[in-house]
């Protein structure tokens, strides 16, 4: 693990692929292979939800870090670390929102994952099944 918590070059356990071809991904790669033996954990979407499953701040960035954390507390309940996620998929109600958010949601993600960056798909959605939620994130890891 780097000094910010994520995965460094020596200690990532996905070889990185990202073709030329494809052009240069940025907060996210285009492919992440799994190392041999690894158990495939599939985490569930993960929203704002608090221990009562409401909704627990309307606020967009703080819902983003909260729906992260969730995912997080998965793969760590597995015996996983961030660095062993190699997909995730985030739905956003609002992606004015989402991008209007940025700074705000990279601080959250390299306090969480540092420079790990899983191969990724973002999602505009109409609505989520949770009410007052704006992010949903799902995520696939791969445990050692």
């Amino acid at each position: 693990m780097s000094a910010d918590g994520g995965a460094d070059a020596r200690t990532d356990p996905f070889e990185i692929l990202n073709p030329a071809a494809l052009g240069e991904p940025r907060g996210w790669n285009h492919g992440l292979l799994a190392p041999p033996g690894g158990r495939v954990l599939f985490v569930a979407g993960q929203t704002a939800t608090g221990p009562g499953g409401d909704i627990e701040t309307p606020d967009f960035a703080a819902q983003f870090a909260l729906a992260l954390d969730r995912v997080l507390a998965v793969v760590r309940a597995a015996g996983g670390e961030p660095s062993h996620i190699g997909r995730m998929t985030i739905y956003v109600t609002d992606l004015a929102a989402y991008r209007d958010a940025r700074s705000e949601l990279g601080a959250a993600w390299r306090a969480r994952l540092g420079r790990h960056y899983p191969a990724m798909a973002l999602v505009e959605v109409r609505r989520l099944v949770d009410a007052g939620a704006q992010v949903e994130i799902e995520a696939t890891a791969v445990v050692p």
